[in-house]
């Protein structure tokens, strides 16, 4: 007999490594362990929902004739890591083989090639593009950009596809998607779910044994089965999707969730797939009840960037993680763990992330994100803290977003250019200025917008890199035009700010 292994993100009746299984001679492994739960500190909340769905799916496996050995974070004889209880329950069943399908993390890759017994690790075909075809497509290629494998998708998949043409002409409606904060939200927000008996109990056990994570256990409301991750699904298209395209930049203080689909922790568990969330949505452009510039934008994030990261992730090796091409060194600020800031719109995401699991693209892109990489801090640290505080990060995923698009720490493999803006593009997307201790609009003094300084402390410390990036140019352009004396006060006040920052200071 043999031994499937079932990890906390691969809860699908369709995974590759059960289709490999026999009912009637192998057992199931899945294992709630201290290893996966703390080797960054994870959430509260997204520990939580990992286990309570594990549990979930475990007893769905048994209904369906599987049998499961089952080990719970409390069990005084869990061994504490994948591999450990893996070499227990072979001891303990006779096992002399085991199959899994690959697991989305290098680290864990690696542990189950080092398992004194054979480990075969099937594909993890849950995806729409292979490691093989993303590897086919990215050969050759000078510039590896996340459109055109988009638009190869799209091809293989058909969806919003007329024939060999794009839906409406086009293939992309980014730009009718950036429109600012509108004046009130007409949507509730994700559907919610009381916790049951089986989530109560997780409960309980998370918050006895994670007391210092970052992050608030309650309230919690997530999907923990592929049941209500549907209904939530089916109640987002319903009410949410139609203005999703409209606003999915926006940032509102007091709106956490604006039109967003809130899908990805069910996706990247696996209680959702890639194909039927987005023939969903497509459904629903098709009878009319939701514009195409919504469904294309939502498609995108789901067999455009969902994708091709993950295809970058594998294709650049374990080494991703540890790339800083910019060679940023600083500490991440005390604020990104909830310390005191003045800075208005740091505040509000890190509070809505310690209190969600949860913020949205452009929260996570141009506010913690382009601060981050203004003020050159370390992206290793920024990293671990993105897969620490959301609950649908796993390094497959979350790693080329914030290596790569975020921090432009992979030298430009995944970005054409850094994401960094001025406090000017919060302002224009946000309410969040208008409540700041800072005034956006000034560029320099003692109320100057920390994102204005620093700004032009980046593009003038990295001059020698983007001065001859062609969408960059008009920029430095605009730096080269400005008073002398005026670009030594900016560069002084931005050093000044910073240094105060690596002190310790609330800034």
């Amino acid at each position: 007999m043999r031994l499937i292994l079932v990890l906390g993100d691969q809860l699908s009746d369709g995974l590759s490594a059960l289709r490999e299984g026999d009912r009637a001679r192998d057992v199931v492994v899945m294992a709630e362990v201290q290893a996966e739960a703390s080797y960054v500190p994870h959430h509260p909340k997204k520990i939580a929902f990992v286990l309570a769905a594990m549990r979930k799916f475990a007893h769905h496996l048994e209904e369906q004739g599987w049998r499961v050995a089952f080990t719970r974070l409390d069990d005084p004889e869990n061994a504490g890591s994948i591999p450990a209880e893996l070499l227990r329950r072979a001891a303990e069943f006779g096992a002399q083989e085991v199959i899994a399908t690959q697991p989305g993390e290098w680290r864990l890759i690696a542990a189950l090639e080092d398992l004194p017994l054979p480990v075969h690790q099937f594909a993890d075909d849950r995806f729409l593009a292979s490691q093989a075809e993303f590897a086919t497509w990215a050969e050759g290629r000078k510039q590896l950009r996340m459109e055109y494998f988009y638009r190869d998708m799209r091809r293989k998949t058909g969806l919003l596809m007329e024939g060999d043409d794009p839906a409406g002409g086009r293939w992309n409606f980014d730009a009718e998607n950036r429109k600012p904060a509108p004046g009130q939200i007409a949507y509730a927000g994700p559907l919610k779910f009381a916790p049951d008996l089986v989530v109560e109990e997780v409960l309980t056990l998370v918050a006895d044994r994670f007391v210092g994570h970052f992050g608030d256990l309650h309230p919690f409301w997530f999907a923990t089965d592929r049941e209500q991750a549907l209904a939530h699904l089916e109640h987002w298209i319903a009410w949410g999707l139609p203005l999703f395209g409209d606003f999915q930049d926006a940032m509102l203080h007091d709106e956490q969730f604006l039109y967003h689909a809130v899908i990805g922790l069910y996706l990247n568990a696996g209680l959702l797939e890639p194909l039927e969330v987005c023939r969903a949505a497509e459904a629903a452009w098709r009878a009319g009840d939701a514009p195409l510039n919504a469904v294309e934008g939502f498609i995108r994030q789901i067999i455009g960037w969902r994708e091709y990261v993950r295809g970058i992730y594998f294709h650049e090796g374990p080494d991703y993680v540890t790339r800083n091409a910019l060679g940023h060194t600083r500490d991440l600020p005390p604020a990104f763990w909830g310390a005191p800031t003045r800075m208005a719109c740091i505040k509000a995401v890190v509070d809505q992330t310690r209190t969600e699991a949860y913020a949205h693209h452009i929260q996570r892109l141009m506010v913690t994100g382009n601060f981050a990489l203004l003020a050159g801090i370390d992206p290793g640290q920024v990293h671990e803290w993105y897969l620490a505080v959301y609950a649908d990060a796993y390094e497959w995923v979350e790693a080329p977003n914030v290596i790569g698009m975020s921090q432009f720490a992979d030298g430009g493999i995944v970005a054409s250019k850094p994401y960094v803006s001025s406090g000017n593009y919060i302002a224009r997307m946000s309410d969040h200025c208008g409540s700041c201790h800072y005034k956006v609009k000034d560029k320099t003094g003692p109320g100057a917008c920390p994102f204005n300084l620093l700004y032009w402390h980046f593009l003038d410390r990295h001059r020698n890199r983007f001065r001859a990036n062609p969408r960059m140019g008009q920029i430095y352009a605009n730096w080269d035009r400005m008073d002398r004396d005026k670009k030594v006060l900016i560069l002084a006040e931005a050093s000044d700010w910073l240094a105060r920052m690596e002190a310790g200071e609330a800034v």
